[in-house]
């Protein structure tokens, strides 16, 4: 730990000596600042791609912004998904965020500044990056392409300022992770200016033997020639080790199920338990404006990511054991991946016919190549493990089972185009439609076999806002949402897409102009083409299954005074099956919570001896969701936790933060994949510290 501190104070030392305007250190003084940042945001180009206010678009949009983020001391992008509603899904093994729940449906599509970036398995994007996260509730295919009926979200990167700024940023827990940031901008000319994230992580985890290790860097220029023409290239490089931590085992029949959140069955070392995660991520995009009233962007990305090393998972459970032994696998894998993406838009204003249209229409096109390679030890080999009493260390099996060895490679390309007009001053629709063809091919090395899926698919977007004045408007809206399924059937063809059909209906309402805002929406979403299994051949499937969601949402963003603000979401929703060849109607889909509530709310003290000092709660509740999709499914009981936040901004550039999560040390499930069950993190204590110059 000292260590880690002494790093920092000799960066800063260097940082200082070397880029100051003089070589006099700044006299830190400890007197209390104003500490009132809002929560509210009015415009997002998320939904529509287009600057639009989010109380003029006809659908649910929630901005997490870096306030939110740093109240939180976020350092995951799922804590800042979490203060929005958004579930948790697989966190393959505690690797990153693969999946993510929403309005019902699990999906793993999630873009950064509009581009796709959940390719292959990567490392969660980190929060130090991030200047706010755009959620979109319903679908959003017909401006994004494939995604689940649920929703999706938008990350939007910190961009270059032109006037200089630093901050330092240190993070310690009670667990004993260790987190330092760097986050620099400034101009370089009259037409250059840079952003520099960085961050740093190591450390203990909740997780016994879990240790964790963490590094990013983000680059960021940023060329403006002219007020009409703005370049940027971005870059990411994240690197992650983490064992593949799967939780605990929820078998039918397991003797056990509730254990200490901190045990640990899957070993832990580099020859034991350690996967290596690497991301690369370069972006390049061209904003031209052409006239008063038109834009042209061009935008590329370029994704590369490899994940390999050693694991330990779970086979089944022994036999003739009482429910007390798991037998295990020893395992190596070998993940890799690569995406290019290339996208063009034009949007523009006119007006036809005396209604005011705003119009955008763009080209996507898409390249992703993936290969995967997992050898395990054979189910036979002496590695089982007693869940009453697990004992690490074992001698390690010897690795015999190649289990996968694939190639699949997609290729896309999109047309859309969307037009708000406004019928009247208070009425406004929305008309979008995109056009998708994409081309699918698998390889299996280990049968000789494959399959290939053509396909295209037509995505309509139909929405209606009516405002009768400046703070309150209702919408409808009516999408569709499409999604490639993957594998194939008895005669070794590719399935037809997901497809889905969403309704939805909602109010907005800023019950305090331009401070606090409260939106409600209530919709019906229905899934059809849904794997299930193929009733001749029961090892293969066919795309005939449905499934449905309903439901209603309840969002509260802003201040309610000047000191006080709050950001909340409540959720029902009943997601089950429609129709399936096994599954049961009504059956309901994993990791779906029937009622979630998330309030997030801050005091900002600006008066007397403790101004500049902040307090705030965050409370979650998660009900009880089922941990598969099955007619025999384990539930996963319902739970609640409260975080207690404390920030003291001592001057204006020195800010003091302690964060105490899960107060009452509560044991609960995170979320399920299969029959892994992924722990949540009990009672935690966070100080942090950040100087800005």
């Amino acid at each position: 730990m000292n260590k880690h501190l002494l790093y920092i104070c000799i960066f800063s030392s260097i940082y200082h000596t070397a880029f100051a305007d003089d070589q006099v250190l700044p006299t830190i003084s400890l007197q209390s600042q104003p500490n009132t940042q809002t929560y509210s945001d009015y415009q997002s180009n998320t939904s529509t791609r287009t600057p639009t206010s989010i109380q003029e678009t006809p659908q649910e949009v929630i901005i997490i912004n870096k306030n939110i983020l740093n109240d939180i001391q976020a350092t995951r992008l799922s804590d800042g998904l979490d203060i929005a509603g958004i579930g948790r899904g697989n966190n393959f093994g505690g690797q990153g965020l693969t999946t993510y729940t929403v309005r019902g449906f699990t999906s793993g599509e999630y873009f950064k500044n509009g581009f796709p970036i959940n390719r292959g398995y990567p490392n969660s994007p980190d929060s130090n990056t991030i200047e706010h996260i755009d959620i979109i509730k319903g679908p959003a295919a017909t401006l994004y392409g494939r995604t689940d009926p649920g929703g999706t979200f938008n990350i939007v990167s910190k961009a270059p300022q032109n006037k200089q700024s630093t901050e330092l940023g240190a993070l310690i827990d009670s667990e004993g992770l260790f987190r330092s940031t760097l986050d620099t901008t400034g101009p370089l000319s009259k037409t250059f200016s840079y952003r520099l994230n960085a961050m740093s992580e190591t450390g203990d985890t909740y997780r016994e033997g879990v240790r964790t290790k963490r590094w990013d860097i983000s680059p960021v220029l940023q060329w403006q020639p002219s007020d009409q023409t703005k370049v940027i290239l971005e870059a990411d490089f994240l690197r992650n080790q983490h064992p593949l931590d799967r939780g605990f085992t929820r078998y039918t029949g397991q003797s056990k199920t509730n254990f200490d959140s901190s045990t640990n069955w899957w070993e832990s070392g580099k020859d034991r338990n350690e996967l290596t995660n690497s991301n690369d991520m370069v972006q390049l995009r061209l904003e031209q404006t052409l006239s008063p009233n038109w834009k042209l962007n061009i935008g590329g990305q370029y994704l590369k990511g490899d994940l390999q090393g050693y694991a330990v998972e779970a086979y089944g459970l022994k036999a003739n054991t009482s429910g007390n032994v798991i037998t295990r696998n020893y395992n190596w894998r070998h993940l890799s991946w690569e995406d290019k993406d290339l996208q063009v838009n034009i949007t523009g204003q006119f007006d036809l016919f005396n209604m005011q249209h705003t119009l955008i229409s763009g080209v996507e096109l898409e390249e992703y190549d993936y290969r995967s390679f997992i050898i395990r030890s054979p189910k036979s080999a002496n590695f089982d493990l007693n869940i009453n009493q697990p004992t690490l260390g074992q001698t390690l099996p010897a690795l015999t089972n190649v289990t996968t060895h694939d190639h699949e490679t997609l290729k896309s390309q999109a047309y859309f185009v969307q037009d708000q007009i406004a019928l009247s001053s208070q009425l406004k629709a929305l008309l979008g439609l995109r056009y998708e063809t994409y081309k699918d091919n698998y390889t299996d090395f280990l049968a000789s076999s494959g399959w290939t899926a053509s396909e295209d698919a037509l995505i309509p977007r139909f929405g209606l806002i009516f405002t009768p004045n400046n703070d309150f408007s209702l919408y409808t809206s009516i999408s569709k949402s499409f999604k490639p399924n993957t594998g194939a059937d008895r005669f070794g063809k590719g399935f037809s897409p997901e497809t889905g059909m969403s309704y939805e209906l909602g109010s907005k309402w800023q019950i305090i102009p331009n401070r606090l805002n409260i939106d409600a929406a209530v919709y019906y979403t229905k899934k059809e083409n849904v794997l299930t299994l193929d009733p001749l051949d029961t090892t293969k499937s066919i795309a005939a299954g449905e499934v449905s969601s309903k439901g209603f949402d309840f969002n509260i963003t802003g201040q309610i005074t000047d000191s006080f603000k709050i950001i909340g979401n409540y959720a029902y929703v009943d997601a089950a099956v429609l129709k399936d060849n096994t599954l049961k109607k009504g059956t309901r889909l994993a990791n779906i919570p029937k009622n979630s509530l998330n309030i997030l709310a801050m005091y900002d003290i600006q008066l007397g001896q403790l101004n500049g000092l902040s307090l705030g709660i965050n409370q979650h509740f998660i009900d009880r969701r089922k941990g598969l999709t099955s007619n025999t499914s384990y539930d996963m009981p319902a739970y609640a936790t409260t975080d207690l936040l404390a920030t003291y901004k001592a001057t204006e550039n020195l800010k003091f933060s302690l964060n105490i999560r899960n107060l009452f040390d509560k044991n609960y499930d995170s979320s399920a994949f299969n029959m892994y069950v992924y722990p949540g993190q009990g009672r935690n204590a966070q100080f942090g510290v950040t100087y800005k110059f």
